[in-house]
């Protein structure tokens, strides 16, 4: 277990060093370990998808009926149910089309970037070419890329909420854990180890990765989510029921009446027979709601449109149902039902210069291009008060440049920062 060894033994067991791997000795391993990223299902294709929208028990009971209705040389109703099926197979596959192309598109805005050491120089990389052994550079507002033991720390906290649940960052050290009474430690406690899926808020430092893919702790999750059967939804089992007791109850039925019609017409002997078994078949194929599987398709497609416009991608039409029949929700609350990230609600005193001191007295980041902020969750909620105050920490920082500082300790239980005005020094204290 890599937090239980030291950087050195762990150094070793990757076959790499602090300078980092060769290119040669990357791409071979790149070869071995494939890419690191969570492996996709694969993916039906056209006619596949096609055909599987006809794999439901209504669509093949209106299938049934158009080749009845050919049989019996109904070509006009053969034409329109053979219509309705088709017209509801093509409306099923343009819509998970158009939801996979919009989730392969947010995935191609997201692929990150990540710096690794390689022959000694810092390099900028795809983060799904990184390897095991890689040595990978990390600061504030970087995203973890692979699963790393961690080889240098300098006042690093890492947020791990998407693993742990946990919204407050967790502080990371590249010290060997001790291990107690012989059990492993808990993922939210292995302090000298980071994870995919988290992201670095504060301070700096440097690991080796260990595992990439689908040998990282979130790809062991994603694989447990693949293994999952998919059950049918709700309207998928009804549509089911109706199926079976519509051909139960029509079959038997047109049966009846052929009998009965035989037996009214002399029997078998009195010629009418084939007329009698026409007439059944009619009723069979009348029987039959043609436009309800259309009418279901059409009334899903309008929820997805309309869930759509509010920045929801429903993949399968049939889920949009099964979102309406919902009653309970089991759900992670950080960053689910919650936004992960702290808010001022109250203040007292003058707030502009209560925003102006908590600015400046601040090591979170602002950024000039997209306004977004890096660091604590608390210094952020900080920051985002001053901006709604009118006070852009960058531009006070240019007024009030920060000349010194005594970062927060557990022992004073304040931070402290002094800036340089035209004439004067002025100290601000949180």
């Amino acid at each position: 277990m890599n937090y239980y060894e030291s950087i050195e033994t762990v150094l070793d067991r990757m076959n790499t060093s602090r300078s980092g791997l060769d290119a040669s000795e990357a791409a071979e391993r790149q070869n071995k370990y494939g890419l690191n990223k969570l492996s996709e299902g694969k993916k039906k294709s056209l006619a596949a998808r096609f055909f599987g929208q006809m794999a439901d028990p209504m669509v093949i009971v209106l299938i049934a009926a158009a080749v009845i209705s050919g049989v019996v040389s109904e070509i006009a109703d053969m034409i329109i149910i053979l219509a309705v099926v088709i017209l509801n197979s093509i409306l099923g596959v343009v819509q998970e089309g158009k939801a996979e192309k919009a989730i392969e598109a947010l995935q191609k805005m997201s692929s990150p970037y990540s710096r690794v050491r390689r022959n000694g120089y810092v390099v900028k990389i795809k983060s799904e070419d990184i390897v095991p052994g890689d040595i990978v550079l990390l600061e504030a507002g970087d995203a973890i890329p692979a699963d790393m033991r961690i080889i240098s720390a300098s006042s690093l906290r890492i947020e791990e909420a998407s693993l742990t649940g946990e919204s407050v960052p967790a502080e990371k050290t590249h010290e060997v854990l001790v291990p107690v009474n012989d059990e492993d430690v808990p993922l939210g406690d292995r302090r000298n180890m980071a994870y995919m899926g988290t992201n670095v808020v504060y301070g700096r430092g440097e690991g080796v990765v260990v595992a990439t893919g689908m040998s990282t702790e979130m790809g062991k999750i994603a694989g447990i989510i693949s293994r999952t059967g998919e059950d049918k939804t709700p309207l998928q089992k009804k549509l089911a029921s109706l199926s079976k007791v519509l051909s139960i109850g029509v079959l038997g039925i047109c049966v009846l009446i052929f009998i009965v019609s035989v037996l009214g017409n002399d029997g078998f002997a009195g010629g009418h027979v084939l007329e009698m078994f026409m007439l059944a078949v009619s009723l069979a194929v009348a029987a039959i709601p043609e436009g309800l599987v259309a009418v279901v398709t059409i009334v899903l497609s309008i929820g997805v449109t309309k869930m759509s416009k509010r920045n929801a991608i429903i993949r399968k039409l049939t889920a949009v149902e099964t979102l309406g029949c919902t009653q309970i929700i089991c759900s992670d609350k950080t960053g689910t039902l919650t936004q992960n990230r702290m808010t001022v609600v109250d203040s007292f005193g003058d707030e502009n210069q209560l925003a102006v001191s908590m600015a400046l007295c601040n090591d979170a980041g602002l950024s000039d291009e997209d306004g977004s902020i890096v660091g604590e969750p608390t210094e952020n909620a900080l920051v985002s008060f001053a901006l709604d105050k009118g006070e852009n920490k960058n531009e006070l920082e240019k007024r009030l440049p920060r000349v010194a500082e005594a970062p927060f300790d557990s022992m004073r239980k304040m931070m402290s920062t002094i800036h340089k005005s035209e004439s004067r020094f002025i100290q601000y204290t949180k």
